[in-house]
């Protein structure tokens, strides 16, 4: 009976202890990057932008500026978002916010942590936008790494977390106290 014990333990419990050390250790970076591979092996086609590049294209007054399309609920657009954000429904998008732009227009989608954006950009592709990018790591890397997230306009620092679990993907000053939002896709 011990050498079973011993080898569950080494064939089971070990590797399971091993991951929790590195993801302790290396943390929401470790996570970030997982994350991002399962999102990008789910949306292939989708083209990704990173938040330092959104943010020097964003400070380049010589480049044309994309719109940028929130995909988030209301309750999440309401707490923070990138500014000059506009909101789209991640669960039933509609080209509605988009109206008035050409379908050549650069756009860039946000939502918490890359699913739903992805969702989006995958969906406003099939639709004939052709220059639309998907923000790596969504809001929460965005509001990690230093950058400004807007509420009505002014300036925040608070991003809603989603829930309580996603929202561990966020440093606990930018985690505002919000209600879970109501599950209606796999992930934020």
């Amino acid at each position: 009976m011990r050498g079973w014990v011993k080898g569950v333990f080494i064939v089971v419990v070990l590797p399971i202890l091993v991951g929790g050390i590195v993801l302790l250790v290396a943390g929401r970076k470790v996570m970030y990057e997982l994350l991002q591979r399962r999102i990008a092996g789910r949306f292939p086609e989708v083209q990704w932008i990173a938040p330092e590049e959104l943010a020097l294209w964003r400070d380049d007054p010589g480049r044309t500026q994309p719109v940028v399309l929130d995909a988030r609920t209301q309750d999440e657009f309401d707490t923070s978002h990138l500014r000059g954000a506009i909101r789209i429904d991640p669960y039933r998008p509609s080209t509605r916010p988009l109206a008035g732009f050409a379908r050549d227009t650069p756009i860039v989608v946000s939502s918490s942590a890359g699913y739903r954006g992805a969702r989006v950009a995958a969906w406003l592709r099939r639709a004939g936008y052709g220059s639309i990018q998907n923000l790596t790591g969504g809001l929460f890397r965005w509001v990690n790494e230093g950058r400004p997230v807007f509420r009505e306009d002014r300036p925040t620092q608070e991003v809603h977390p989603y829930d309580r679990y996603w929202g561990w993907l966020l440093k606990g000053r930018h985690r505002a106290q919000a209600p879970d939002i109501p599950k209606q896709s796999a992930a934020p």
